[in-house]
């Protein structure tokens, strides 16, 4: 059912983010950050960040981490009018548009929200495919200098729905677990096959967090350097986006780090002979 008036979208925003707020309440969320600066509401953050999370995903960050200057990217499609409302009512700013198509206007908005807060980007939305990363956030980034941070996440044996990304509804009372990147710096004015490297890197590094995310909520086992987060607004972020912060690492160094390379995924996608 397409929801096109004004209070129709209003009143089920309404409801849904009245629903999220008490069935999310109830999880044990947990973060293995591998940077805990890249965090809004540390008191160490600083400098404006892009994070990346699957489509599947978005119901975790959007529960922790309103109200700490972000602004979301949502395609100007009629079934995203409800999350509109619903992020902006969880403490989201929302830039309706895209990277490419259409996104001149949106690209400028995204521009002037970069200079003094967070974006993010679910990179395989709106419509799929599932997991495949998007060219987009790699070229804001190089575009407008901003690092990305990649965040895995995952719930003890969600219910998925038959949605093409098969979106993930956690189980009240069980394990959200998340497992982030340090910030991830992107050149300037990558040419084609630039933007295709880093897009095919940082898709690989998603969908390995992701994954590692997935399997931690799935045993509960403890890990190192695990954190315990709760939803908090950021005392800092309003102030502190706009600072001059860590430039990020790397891609190569940060897929080396969790255990991959550039090159394997170079290696694995080239045709046999």
């Amino acid at each position: 059912m397409k929801l096109k008036s004004s209070f129709a979208i209003g009143g089920w925003a309404l409801a849904t983010t009245a629903v999220l707020r008490h069935w999310l309440g109830t999880l044990d969320y947990k973060v293995d950050f591998a940077d805990p600066d890249v965090d809004p509401v540390n008191s160490a953050y600083r400098g404006a960040k892009i994070y990346v999370f699957w489509h599947e995903n978005i119901l975790m960050p959007l529960y922790l981490r309103g109200h700490s200057n972000i602004s979301m990217l949502l395609s100007r499609h009629w079934d995203a009018n409800i999350l509109d409302r619903v992020a902006r009512m969880m403490g989201f700013g929302v830039v309706r548009g895209s990277t490419f198509h259409g996104g001149s206007a949106a690209l400028r908005e995204l521009a002037e929200r970069a200079a003094e807060g967070n974006l993010t980007i679910t990179p395989d939305g709106p419509r799929g495919p599932r997991r495949r990363l998007a060219p987009g956030c790699v070229f804001l980034a190089s575009t407008l200098g901003i690092p990305i941070v990649v965040m895995g996440m995952g719930y003890d044996r969600p219910k998925r729905v038959g949605t093409w990304d098969r979106f993930a509804i956690p189980r009240p009372f069980s394990r959200a677990r998340g497992v982030v990147s340090r910030a991830i710096t992107v050149p300037p004015d990558l040419d084609r096959d630039g933007i295709e490297r880093y897009r095919a890197g940082i898709e690989r590094l998603l969908t390995h967090l992701s994954d590692e995310a997935e399997a931690w909520a799935t045993s509960g086992a403890r890990r190192p350097h695990q954190r315990s987060v709760r939803k908090e607004p950021s005392l800092v972020a309003r102030r502190t986006a706009a600072l001059k912060g860590d430039p990020g690492v790397e891609l190569d160094a940060e897929l080396e780090r969790v255990g991959l390379t550039v090159a394997d995924d170079e290696a694995r996608d080239r045709p046999a002979a």
